[in-house]
């Protein structure tokens, strides 16, 4: 493994293709921004976009899409976090109905994690004016509070939490952006499947030893990866590595999002894309 600076120097052709890559996924939304980005006012945007986050776990970007629908459809709006909450039974049988059966791995604390973003709703109140007076690691630190958010270590949930809330749109939902983000320490980038894959299969680890590495030192990776391919805006790399080689309805997202990988800027680097289109 070589670094990412230099994996890019000796990869130019590469390095530009994966910038047009990542220019054609860039405003394509994943599956928690397109249900909280419908949502009617600041605080529905916010709330269910840090329960999708939280829910966010074991499935596919089709699954969690019909998933955070088909709650959205029984507890629609501010119902995530009103009084009285809805009973647990209620909410596993709508993650039954969306998935087909029981057996995610977090079928029995979806009622918990529900709960307890309504919880932080209630105990936060104005979710906006929560964002605009916090700084990202403040942001980071509260959402300690949500059940499966983690408490300790990287925590990468509340870290793509921040990133869908506090990023550019289409990638995000804007909320904070005005306050200049270079004044502030951000937290880790979102490492997806999708962008373990890349790094691993085609980028700075694809020599090897990637699945040995530990978590700190494969974010650690992927933070440096982005920056030194697109400085002025690394978020929108990590956002589109998730599309690479996720599974979509029949095929790859990477490869249904553009009708074939012949028609993709690294189809001639991937061997996904030599194999299979």
């Amino acid at each position: 493994m070589v670094s990412a600076k230099r994996f890019l120097q000796d990869e130019p052709v590469l390095g530009r293709a994966l910038r047009l890559f990542v220019e054609r996924f860039a405003n394509l939304d994943d599956p928690v921004l397109q249900v909280s980005a419908h949502a009617k006012t600041d605080d529905e945007k916010i709330a269910w976009t840090l329960l999708g986050t939280a829910l966010y776990q074991d499935l596919r970007m089709d699954e969690i899409a019909a998933l955070l629908v088909a709650l959205c459809r029984k507890f629609p709006g501010d119902k995530l976090w009103t009084l009285p909450v809805p009973k647990g039974g209620d909410i596993e049988a709508v993650v039954e109905s969306a998935l087909g059966n029981r057996d995610w791995s977090l079928f029995k604390n979806v009622a918990g994690i529900f709960w307890s973003v309504g919880f932080f709703v209630r105990r936060h109140g104005d979710l906006k004016n929560w964002i605009a007076s916090s700084t990202p690691e403040e942001m980071w630190r509260d959402m300690g509070e949500i059940y499966f958010m983690g408490k300790r270590g990287a925590r990468p949930k509340a870290c793509a939490a921040i990133y869908r809330l506090c990023g550019k749109t289409p990638a995000g939902l804007g909320y904070g952006v005005g306050r200049g983000l270079k004044r502030f320490r951000w937290p880790d980038l979102p490492l997806t499947m999708g962008a373990r894959r890349f790094l691993s299969i085609m980028g700075p680890a694809r020599e090897g030893g990637f699945a040995d590495l530990s978590l700190e030192q494969k974010q650690k990776m992927l933070n440096d990866f982005c920056v030194a391919l697109l400085p002025e805006n690394p978020y929108a790399v990590a956002h589109s590595l998730q599309f690479y080689l996720e599974e979509g309805e029949n095929s790859f997202m990477c490869r249904e999002c553009q009708a074939g990988c012949a028609n993709c800027p690294i189809y001639e680097f991937c061997d996904y894309g030599v194999k299979e289109s």
